[in-house]
């Protein structure tokens, strides 16, 4: 018997709705081998409710949990992740060489952070960000191999999104957990061609040439399917792929455009809005304009955001 926050599992994997920000935003994922638990990713100090129930809902107490998988750190990932180590004994956390000394120290993450979305929304949105012990984190480099009683998940870096960004490769379910790698595919998009998939820029570190690199890593070893951060298990991986490499040279293209312009913000959430709209009509998706842009506001806003810090960056390189 599973909760409201869960769906069945398959290959021993359980989705987790988060509870950030609206249903069926963000996930986490529980793998369950052996009667042992990993976690991937756990969303914000107010998951952890729904973490635990996970855990219960598939028979396992906290003590069985032996991993904490961050695919990265930004705070809708792995903002509960001290409060979260708190609650499971023997657990270890990993995460990437850049991410680790920021779970062990956030206060550079709670600075930048802050920055980016205000302390108002800080505060109602993630809480206090608790650090974790430094002798409970471990560093995954490309290619760290883990194993959950004897089930190995295999770590790659995967920069684009963040240059602290791993994805997680299971063979049991031939599946990458891949936090936000290959994107957004939010559900209410299916159509009867499947699911949809736009990228994510995110301020401070979008690197275009380096996202599509690993995306195309990715396709590497012929996964049947991917769990994505924001939301769920999406297949038909090839073809969501061609949609997120093309929309990456697509936005690009509305940055470069926008640099020229008084406003370039302004301009870049045009484009953007006029960009997703466009595509998602082409998907076949029956939403109002109204619908779609409620769906998307935030996203718009964070990529328009990630393209200008890289725009800047750009300039700077010369």
């Amino acid at each position: 018997m599973t909760s409201a926050g869960t769906t069945p599992p398959a290959h021993g994997i359980t989705t987790i709705d988060t509870g950030f920000q609206r249903p069926r935003f963000d996930a986490a994922y529980l793998i369950v081998e052996g009667g042992r638990g990993a976690f991937v990713d756990c969303g914000t100090n107010h998951s952890v409710p729904a973490m635990l129930q996970a855990l219960e809902d598939n028979g396992l107490d906290v003590a069985d949990v032996d991993w904490l998988v961050l695919t990265h750190v930004h705070l809708d990932h792995a903002g509960g992740a001290g409060a979260l180590m708190r609650e499971l004994p023997n657990a270890r956390l990993l995460v990437h060489p850049r991410g680790a000394p920021h779970m062990i120290d956030p206060s550079r993450l709670i600075a930048g952070a802050t920055a980016v979305y205000g302390e108002a929304e800080m505060a109602r949105s993630y809480g206090a960000i608790l650090p974790v012990p430094e002798a409970r984190v471990v560093e995954a480099p490309d290619g760290c191999v883990i194993e959950l009683a004897g089930r190995p998940l295999h770590c790659i870096d995967s920069p684009g999104h963040a240059r602290h960004h791993l994805c997680l490769w299971d063979a049991r379910s031939r599946s990458w957990f891949t936090g936000d790698t290959f994107g957004l595919s939010y559900r209410e998009f299916d159509t009867a061609d499947g699911a949809f998939a736009l990228p994510t820029t995110t301020p401070v570190q979008f690197e275009p040439d380096a996202l599509k690199a690993s995306i195309r890593r990715l396709l590497q070893a012929r996964p049947d399917a991917m769990y994505v951060t924001h939301f769920g298990r999406v297949e038909g991986v090839e073809r969501l792929a061609g949609m997120l490499l093309e929309q990456v040279d697509a936005m690009v293209a509305a940055a470069l455009r926008a640099a020229a312009e008084e406003d370039v913000h302004a301009h870049l959430v045009a484009e953007l809005e006029t960009l997703y709209r466009q595509r998602l009509r082409a998907h076949g998706v029956t939403l109002d304009d109204a619908a779609i842009a409620a769906v998307l506001a935030m996203d718009i806003e964070l990529n328009a955001q990630g393209l200008e810090v890289w725009l800047a960056r750009r300039r700077a390189a010369g």
